[in-house]
């Protein structure tokens, strides 16, 4: 390997071209890791639904990664990602990075499916088939909005400047971006993965173009719930490099091929 190239690899683990490392993971996981993680997260929900606890509980554990991992993985990189920026603006006219793409409304939208999820395994776990009782239902209800508030907040706040330094010595050292991107290439993963329940569920060949283009509204419609929310992190980052989209369409490929061509229709997990 020469030293340019040498040099060209490096540059991928920098923490600016963070998004392009996420990118590169995603297509890897896309290609050999998806079928495989599926197979094992099918069998979790068979057994979770046949009412195993450890199965429940590792549901309960997934869903509950989707709520706190963004939170933890903003502000353990906030400040390293605006001295980075060195007090450029991140944020346009509008007040966000990237027009729609940002909107704390769609994201919080969002966060309220995730929580829904999260709450069903609380009860199911605590009450079974019975019900919780009014009170403790209407509780769980401001409790989440509550926590959904928070999450949204921390979330967006990673987008503006902070005007001080943080006073835990922790945040400031390198060590606290790492275990955040950590945070959020995870997220991201678990964010794929539901995001792939689509292309391995058997798809025949589509037989029209309507059908075809059908697909296509589809795979952008779930690409800005599955995908581009987890991703924005590192997008505010490099929304305004030409390869950037060029990368999220190679990380997407394999799962928008499975999708627009099709699957076995007798898959079997």
């Amino acid at each position: 390997m020469t030293a340019q190239r040498q040099d060209r690899f490096r540059s991928i683990l920098l923490p600016r071209n963070r998004g392009l490392l996420l990118d590169l993971v995603v297509f890897v996981s896309n290609l050999f890791l998806m079928r495989f993680l599926l197979k094992l997260f099918f069998d979790i929900i068979k057994h979770a639904t046949a009412g195993e606890f450890w199965a429940e509980f590792a549901m309960f554990l997934f869903c509950l990664s989707l709520l706190v991992l963004p939170p933890i993985g903003a502000t353990l990189k906030r400040w390293h990602f605006h001295q980075r920026l060195k007090g450029k603006q991140v944020a346009g006219e509008d007040g966000m990075p990237g027009g729609c793409l940002f909107n704390p409304i769609f994201y919080f939208c969002l966060t309220v499916l995730i929580f829904s999820a999260v709450n069903a395994f609380i009860f199911q776990f605590f009450y079974g088939n019975r019900e919780p009782g009014e009170a403790v239902f209407v509780s769980s209800i401001f409790i989440g909005l509550a926590l959904m508030i928070v999450h949204t907040y921390l979330v967006y706040r990673y987008f503006t400047p902070p005007k001080t330094a943080p006073k835990s010595s922790f945040l400031l050292g390198p060590r606290s971006e790492f275990i955040g991107d950590i945070c959020l290439f995870t997220n991201m993963i678990f964010f794929t993965l539901v995001w792939n329940l689509l292309s391995f569920s058997g798809l025949p060949r589509p037989d029209s173009v309507e059908e075809f283009l059908g697909r296509l509204f589809v795979l952008c419609f779930l690409a800005l719930l599955l995908y581009f929310p987890p991703r924005m992190f590192y997008l505010a980052d490099d929304i305004h490099r030409r390869r950037t989209w060029l990368t999220i369409l190679l990380a997407n490929s394999p799962l928008i091929m499975r999708v627009l061509i099709g699957t076995s229709s007798d898959t079997r997990w």
